[in-house]
């Protein structure tokens, strides 16, 4: 059972490091032929701020749509004051439904490979009915950019990508069969 796997960048500043993370991860996913991978990018439905009287806001929904057409996801999240961004909050905030029994992988980074943002996204992911895999790639903002603006990955994470990936293809199947129930 193929399965559909959005990948979502979880910043919209400018000079923002996750294009480049969603991109090397979309690198390594493509060599996969158990699953599509699809780059879901926060910044290009201009979501406004979360109020319940803009669920049917035409961005709002364009976001749930590309949202529910997803089996699972990997979410690339930065740390930002020890947690997650405000628009990858505000963006999880603005679904309920295409979000649930769906399944997750979390690649951060930040000072500490992103490892509190993660933690924080977690918690958010339970409450959505999504189910989180365990294999949790980190990347240092020290040590896989070159200067802090490059982005150059060490090879060492590649193979646990892979992993977190197996994992979320797996969950993603599984899930999928309770969907459609």
């Amino acid at each position: 059972m193929s399965v559909n796997i959005g990948i979502i960048l979880g910043s919209t500043r400018v000079g923002r490091y996750s294009p480049a993370v969603g991109e090397w991860v979309k690198q390594i996913a493509d060599n996969r032929e158990d699953a599509t991978f699809e780059i879901i990018d926060i910044a290009e439905f201009d979501l406004p701020f979360f109020c319940v009287t803009l669920m049917e806001d035409e961005r709002v929904l364009r976001w749930n749509e590309a949202i529910a057409k997803c089996d699972g996801f990997i979410f690339i999240a930065q740390e930002y004051n020890h947690s997650i961004t405000g628009a990858l909050k505000n963006a999880l905030d603005f679904g309920r439904e295409p979000w649930n029994n769906k399944a997750a992988g979390i690649v951060s980074y930040g000072a500490l490979g992103g490892a509190r943002a993660a933690e924080h996204l977690r918690g958010i992911l339970g409450e959505l009915a999504i189910a989180d895999v365990r294999t949790h790639p980190g990347l240092s903002i020290f040590t896989d950019w070159e200067e802090r603006t490059t982005f150059n990955p060490a090879d060492l994470h590649v193979p646990v990508v892979e992993k977190m990936m197996d994992e979320v293809v797996s969950w993603s199947a599984a899930l999928k069969t309770v969907r459609e129930k």
